[in-house]
């Protein structure tokens, strides 16, 4: 059975969901790679940002030539009602550079892919324009290259903050390989003790946002492998010795 690629941002968004799993470093293009593999299932992580969802798809599909592309991980509520911990697989997702569209068959709702952390004035901004369901910072990126190939994408996005919270400004941590510098962040945090409690907030919603992605890929991963085992079950029962000799005639 082809693989399923799953593209997350960061590691701690899918780190609990990989455990376990066979862990190899692959070159590609003066870069290295870790993929995550069980099953059918590949996990990459990519950095954050645009472009560095763009570099990562391009490297798995030349790598592990994949059947579908998913884009797994954090998001931003737009919508008053989605709380941390909901799950959001849309039915469309928005590139805000140009306000072009990835359909994507089976969805519900809209993820809208911005080029920067998202605070609330600039929630409530993204939510008047496009009335997006939630924001994210790689997904348009991702979906595109995968649309270049012909590949079918979905994506799957866990609330980490909600429509009020006011987001930490957090892009001057991120590298230009879309790493980001948690010691850095550290440093910055360490004499800023008016930030405090909201890291510690934003920390906590994001544990409570990958324990909800990580239950819901489990059972995404379980159904794919499930349905896989049962088309190649009828697939034997098909090619029984009385179909082949009936069909030699």
């Amino acid at each position: 059975m082809s693989k399923i690629a799953i593209i997350a941002a960061l590691e701690r968004e899918v780190k609990e969901f990989t455990r376990g799993w066979v862990k190899s470093e692959r070159p590609y293009r003066g870069h290295s790679y870790t993929l995550y593999e069980q099953d059918e299932f590949v996990v990459v992580t990519s950095g954050v940002g645009m472009e560095a969802g763009r570099s990562i798809a391009e490297a798995v599909i030349e790598l592990v030539h994949p059947a579908e592309i998913w884009s797994v991980g954090f998001a931003g509520a737009l919508q008053d009602g989605l709380r941390v911990g909901h799950i959001v697989t849309p039915a469309v997702v928005i590139d805000a550079r140009d306000g072009s569209r990835i359909p994507i068959q089976g969805g519900e709702g809209s993820l809208i892919t911005f080029m920067g952390v998202v605070g609330a004035e600039q929630k409530r901004k993204l939510a008047d324009a496009y009335g997006a369901h939630a924001v994210d910072m790689e997904a348009a990126a991702v979906g595109r290259t995968a649309g270049i190939h012909s590949i079918p994408f979905r994506a799957i996005k866990a609330i980490s903050d909600d429509f009020h919270f006011e987001m930490p400004d957090m892009d001057r941590f991120v590298d230009s390989s879309g790493r980001f510098q948690a010691l850095r962040f550290a440093g910055f945090l360490s004499v800023r003790p008016l930030l405090w409690k909201q890291i510690f907030v934003l920390a906590r919603n994001s544990g409570k946002a990958a324990n909800a992605l990580h239950g819901y890929l489990r059972l995404a991963q379980a159904d794919y492998v499930s349905a896989g085992a049962s088309a190649g079950e009828r697939m034997n029962a098909a090619a029984t010795p009385a179909d082949t000799l009936h069909a030699r005639g």
